[in-house]
């Protein structure tokens, strides 16, 4: 799954135009490594978001594509 779409459907960023954007700006980060919206999640994978001066490290539990907004929060464990 895109990191884009990932972001979206996990209700870490609200919309997938502005994941998108965050991604093409530098702002998200896999394995310590800024990335492109096309990039592709794994399970396993330790993603950063930075919000202005805060960051949030997560690691990546699920990829599945039909998510209901109750079970958004079981894609991701938060690390920081």
């Amino acid at each position: 799954m895109r990191i884009d779409k990932f972001l979206k459907l996990s209700r870490v960023i609200k919309r997938r135009t502005v994941a998108a954007e965050a991604c093409d700006g530098g702002r998200i980060e896999i394995g310590g490594k800024p990335v492109k919206p096309s990039k592709e999640v794994k399970v396993g994978d330790v993603v950063t978001v930075t919000f202005g001066n805060r960051s949030m490290s997560f690691e990546v539990l699920s990829v599945d594509e039909r998510q209901t907004k109750q079970s958004a929060e079981s894609m991701y464990r938060v690390i920081e």
